[in-house]
């Protein structure tokens, strides 16, 4: 008696194949529950808070609220120093980011401390890294006690300062979204461009730099937004002068114990510019990622 056509070799399986592989990867591209849940929790950590200062914010006295001299004087300083900072730390950042990038090849302890020295800054709270400087380049520091006795060029309290808390706090967020480039850009038209004779700045800066100028420009927009929004470092480094040091953040902290609307118009202010700047400017400088 002939087997029935499911039971012999080869007949059957390759549908019942197709159809465990079809559940497997169903299963397979689905989240567990608790780990949906959890999730779901995160996100509402993160965005929750920032739905609330949107549903309070003065919106029909918004605009007057941003149009006060005060406000517009942090906004117009925000800016400036933010973008001097963003072009300090490309200047920094790109050799640092290169020469992190290079240092794979060497010793583990001294390539741990650089990576080390590097991250600092990052984990560092902020009011910590602005008295750090303040004993750098305040007037008793060894280097802002040789600025005042041979030039008579006082550091902190300046917007200078401003400058220099804000280049602290963000130069490690350029340099390490350069050194990630660095690291998977292909370094065979490098040698290619050594080998018909080029120097090494000439093959850094015709070959390297445009190999990672979408890293360069990620992380130019990272440094951009950290800096418009440092707050402990700039307030301890440089104080809360109008005009001078007080920046969007610090004028926002003020105004929350005179004018809350105030304060809540400009922290919404400064959320709305972080947004605009990281998803306005993905896909022009990063295509590779999509939102």
């Amino acid at each position: 008696m002939a087997a029935p056509v499911s039971d012999r070799p080869g007949i059957g399986r390759g549908p019942r194949r197709a159809r465990g592989a079809q559940r497997g990867s169903s299963v397979a591209g689905r989240l567990a529950w608790p780990v949906a849940v959890v999730a779901g929790i995160a996100l509402a950590v993160l965005v929750l808070p920032l739905a609330a200062l949107v549903v309070r914010a003065p919106w029909g006295d918004l605009t007057e609220l941003l149009a006060r001299e005060s406000v517009l004087q942090a906004l117009v300083l925000s800016f400036t120093t933010a973008t001097v900072a963003t072009a300090c730390c490309l200047v920094l950042g790109v050799p640092l980011a290169a020469l992190l990038a290079r240092a794979a090849d060497w010793p583990t302890l001294p390539r741990r401390a650089l990576r080390a020295a590097v991250t600092v800054p990052l984990v560092l709270p902020p009011v910590v890294g602005g008295i750090a400087l303040l004993m750098l380049l305040g007037r008793r520091g060894p280097i802002g006690q040789l600025l005042e006795e041979s030039f008579g060029v006082t550091v902190p309290f300046t917007t200078g300062a401003v400058v220099i808390a804000q280049v602290f706090v963000s130069l490690p967020f350029l340099t390490f979204a350069v050194e990630g480039a660095l690291r998977s850009a292909d370094r065979r038209t490098e040698l290619a461009a050594a080998t018909l004779g080029a120097s090494r700045w000439q093959v850094f800066r015709h070959v390297t730099l445009p190999l990672v100028a979408p890293g360069v420009a990620a992380g130019a927009v990272l440094c951009f937004t950290r800096a418009l929004g440092e707050f402990g470092a700039t307030i301890t480094f440089a104080g809360s002068l109008p005009g001078v040091t007080r920046t969007l953040p610090i004028a926002s902290y003020l105004a929350m114990q005179s004018d809350p609307d105030e304060a809540i118009a400009l922290a919404l202010l400064l959320l709305a510019v972080s947004v605009i700047v990281l998803l306005g400017l993905r896909d022009r400088w990063l295509p590779e990622v999509r939102a």
